[in-house]
C-alpha cells in the first residue's frame, strides 16, 4: 500500500471518528501518532508524540491565545456589549432598519474585542433582539443580522482564528491583524448597506426608532470611549511594532479588567468565571493545535500535501478558480466539522498549494477568514444560527432566511478580495510590515 493511500485512509478515519462524537484534537493526535508509527517506525512515532506535545505546550508564541481570550471573556461578562449597542443605537436608531444597523455597529466593536463569533452572537441575541422586538422588527431581520454580525469576530482583530492561522503557517500575527482591517470595514459597510436596502424594499421589516439628541449621542460615545481607546492602543501597538502579539494581548486583558473593576462592571465572581472560561477555551484550542501538528506530520510523510499541490496546480484552470475550489472545500468541510476545527485540519494541506500558485499567505489568511465567516451562518453546521435560534426561540428556517442577504454580501467581499488582493496587502505594505 502506498504512503499516499495510507494518508487518505487516515483522513477518512478522522472524519468517521469526528462524526462518532470523538473530540477532533484527540482524534488527530491518535491517528497522527498511529499513522506516523506505521509509515516510519514505532520509535519515531513515540519521539514525534513527545516532541510535538512538549514543543506546543511550552511555545511562547501560543501564549497569545489565552491573553486575547481572557480580554474577550472579561468584556463579555462585564456587559460591555450593552454599552456598545446603546452607542451605536444613538447614532443609527432613527433611520429605517436603524436598530439592525446599530446591531452591526455594536457587534463589530464587540467582535473586535472578543474575536469570538459565538460570544458576540450570544451577547447580541440577548441584548439586541428584545430591543428590535419592541419596535416590531421582522424576526428574519432581527435574528439574521445578529447571526451574521456575530461572524465578524474572525476577521476584525484581535481574531483567534487569525492567530491560529498565523501559528499554523508561521506568518506574522501582527501583519495578519493589519491586513484584516480594511476587509473588516468593507464587510461591516456591506452589512449596513444590506440592512438599508432590505428596509427600503420592505419598510415594514425594520421600522424607524427614536431619534436621539446630539447630547445623548456624545454622552453614550463618552461612555464607550475607554473601550475604543483600548482597542486602538492594542491594534495600533501591534501595527507599529510597539507590542508583540502576546504583549498586546496581555496589555489588553489588563486594561479591560482594570477598566471593568474601576467602573464596577464586573465583580470577583465575574472575574473567576472569565478565568475558568478562558482556561477551558484555551485548553481546547491548544489540544486542537497539538493534534493538528501531530496529524500534520503524519500527512506530511504520506506526501499528500505535495501530491495535492502538484495535482491542483496542474489543473488546466486559472489560479483564481483554483482558489475558489479550495474555498468551496473549506465550506463543504465546515458543513460537517466545526469551521475552526476544519481550518486547523485543512490549512496544513492547502497552504502549500496557495504558495505554489504564487499567492501571498497573509492575503490567503484574510480571504480564508471571510470563507469561515460564510461557513458559520450557512447550513447544516452553522453555530451562530444555532445560538441565535436557541436564545431567540424562533424556528431555524427563520434565522437562515435572515442570514441569506448577508451571505450574499460576504460572498461579494470574498470575490472582491480575490480579484483585488491589495485590499488586504495595502495597509501592511504601507506600514512596512
Amino acid at each position: 500500500m502506498s504512503e499516499t493511500m495510507i494518508g487518505l485512509i487516515g483522513l477518512a478515519l478522522l472524519l468517521v471518528m469526528f462524526l462518532s462524537g470523538m473530540e477532533l484534537g484527540f482524534s488527530m493526535a491518535m491517528l497522527g501518532f498511529l499513522g506516523f508509527t506505521y509509515v516510519v517506525s514505532p520509535k519515531a512515532g513515540l519521539s514525534l508524540l513527545a516532541h510535538d506535545i512538549f514543543d506546543a505546550s511550552t511555545s511562547y508564541s501560543y501564549t497569545v491565545v489565552p491573553t486575547f481570550m481572557f480580554m474577550g471573556m472579561v468584556a463579555f461578562n462585564a456587559g460591555i456589549a450593552r454599552q456598545l449597542y446603546l452607542t451605536a443605537y444613538r447614532f443609527f436608531g432613527h433611520i429605517p432598519g436603524g436598530l439592525a444597523m446599530a446591531t452591526v455597529g455594536g457587534a463589530t466593536a464587540f467582535g473586535s474585542i472578543t474575536g469570538s463569533p459565538t460570544a458576540t452572537s450570544a451577547t447580541f441575541a440577548s441584548v439586541a433582539i428584545p430591543e428590535m422586538d419592541r419596535y416590531n422588527y421582522d424576526k428574519r431581520l432581527s435574528t439574521g443580522v445578529v447571526a451574521a454580525s456575530g461572524c465578524l469576530g474572525p476577521l476584525i482583530p484581535p481574531s483567534n482564528p487569525l492567530i491560529i492561522y498565523g501559528i499554523i503557517t508561521e506568518q506574522s500575527i501582527g501583519k495578519l491583524f493589519t491586513a484584516s482591517l480594511i476587509p473588516g470595514v468593507i464587510v461591516s459597510l456591506l452589512f449596513l448597506l444590506t440592512v438599508y436596502g432590505w428596509c427600503r424594499i420592505n419598510p415594514s421589516i425594520g421600522p424607524k426608532g427614536e431619534r436621539s439628541s446630539w447630547l445623548e449621542r456624545i454622552s453614550s460615545l463618552r461612555k464607550s470611549a475607554p473601550v475604543v481607546i483600548i482597542f486602538i492602543v492594542v491594534v495600533g501597538g501591534l501595527m507599529i511594532g510597539l507590542f508583540t502579539p502576546t504583549e498586546a494581548g496581555g496589555f489588553g486583558a489588563f486594561a479591560v479588567t482594570l477598566l471593568c473593576f474601576v467602573k464596577r462592571e464586573i465583580n470577583w465572581s465575574g472575574l473567576v468565571k472569565s478565568i475558568v472560561e478562558t482556561l477551558r477555551s484555551s485548553c481546547m484550542i491548544l489540544v486542537l493545535i497539538v493534534g493538528s501538528i501531530i496529524f500534520g506530520h503524519f500527512i506530511a510523510v504520506t506526501k499528500i500535501p505535495m501530491a495535492a499541490a502538484d495535482w491542483i496546480s496542474s489543473l488546466p484552470l486559472d489560479r483564481h478558480l483554483i482558489v475558489v475550489l479550495i474555498a468551496l472545500a473549506y465550506l463543504v468541510g465546515g458543513s460537517f466539522i466545526d469551521d475552526l476545527a476544519f481550518m486547523v485540519l485543512a490549512t496544513p494541506i492547502f497552504y502549500p498549494v496557495i504558495l505554489k500558485l504564487g499567492f501571498d499567505l497573509i492575503w490567503f489568511g484574510v480571504f480564508l477568514q471571510i470563507v469561515v465567516m460564510i461557513g458559520v451562518i450557512i447550513p447544516p453546521v452553522a453555530i451562530n444560527v444555532f445560538i441565535v435560534k436557541n436564545i431567540a426561540k424562533v424556528p431555524l428556517g427563520v434565522v437562515y432566511a435572515g442570514t441569506l442577504p448577508f451571505t450574499i454580501g460576504l460572498s461579494l467581499c470574498a470575490l472582491l478580495l480575490l480579484l483585488v488582493p491589495q485590499i488586504a496587502l495595502f495597509l501592511p505594505s504601507l506600514l512596512g510590515l
